[in-house]
């Protein structure tokens, strides 16, 4: 599992050295964007819109633009340093009860990893944690945003959920929604009927993403039918080596050729004169 991000936890004058590793397991198909007319990999390109030439990664820098054109360039470096400005620390800044979270406000989960150094106080975190059925809440930066994350036991783990701001979500009352309808008494009674009907104990476990299954079984269906397509050129086709049984004849061949270039080097310089040889060298 490859660290998304490392730092440490502070929880009073009590520092453990952790790491954050995404909760999410890479279930999903992938899929290529194709051109229909050969089945070949479509590629986008980074593109100069004043010069039309493709640039690469290492010249791309992020822009803040306080005027129209007219930009604050930043770096990778300007964005790390920044962070380093005591942003390695997650501080607990308090501990609230977990029902008191609107469930609106969580956004990203990782998984909490003890760095070498930490499994004691890491456990005795999470165990005062569970014991008292709080959730920490701190601040962390992360990819050059701050967020708010609550931290919370899972099992046998600590898990950092990223909170989002106040002001990143939309008030309610902005929306057009209705406040008042005519709702009788029978028609609550008939719905709080349905609604205890339905009513039973969560289990993740009956729930499957079966969107997907039905995806893969119809992409396999059409892999046993032949319907499938090959790319004319393929960008990722494996370099082709010289087969073994060529190797003597490739090696004397490239032996030829390249006594063949001396002699014609060797030819070419002798027309010249020594003083013109001489320059052409230095040059």
């Amino acid at each position: 599992m490859r660290a998304i991000w490392k730092g440490t936890i502070s929880f009073g004058l009590v520092s453990i050295p952790i790491s954050l590793v995404s909760t999410k397991q890479g279930k999903e198909l992938k899929f290529n964007m194709l051109d229909s007319e050969d089945s070949s990999r479509i590629r986008y390109l980074r593109v100069n819109e004043n010069t039309g030439e493709e640039v690469p990664w290492e010249r791309i820098v992020k822009g803040y633009e306080f005027e129209p054109g007219e930009y604050v360039l930043l770096t990778d470096e300007d964005f790390e340093r920044v962070e380093a400005e005591g942003t390695r620390t997650i501080d607990i800044e308090s501990f609230v009860n977990a029902e008191d979270i609107d469930p609106i406000f969580f956004e990203t989960p990782y998984f909490v990893l003890p760095d070498k150094g930490g499994e004691k106080p890491y456990l005795l975190l999470r165990q005062v944690m569970k014991k008292a059925k709080k959730v920490g809440i701190a601040r962390i930066v992360m990819r050059g945003k701050e967020s708010l994350a609550a931290l919370f036991d899972h099992e046998e783990a600590l898990v950092l959920n990223l909170l989002r701001f106040k002001e990143e979500i939309r008030p309610a009352e902005d929306l057009d929604i209705p406040e008042n309808a005519r709702i009788s008494e029978k028609e609550m009674d008939l719905a709080e009927q349905l609604l205890q009907s339905m009513t039973e104990k969560w289990d993740p476990d009956q729930y499957k993403d079966e969107y997907q299954a039905k995806l893969k079984k119809f992409i396999e269906e059409k892999i046993a039918s032949g319907d499938t397509a090959i790319s004319e050129i393929s960008p990722e086709a494996e370099p082709v080596g010289t087969p073994a049984e060529d190797i003597w004849e490739t090696l004397l061949q490239s032996i030829a050729e390249k006594n063949e270039q001396a002699g014609k080097k060797e030819k070419t310089s002798t027309k010249k004169t020594p003083a013109k040889s001489k320059k052409k060298t230095t040059a």
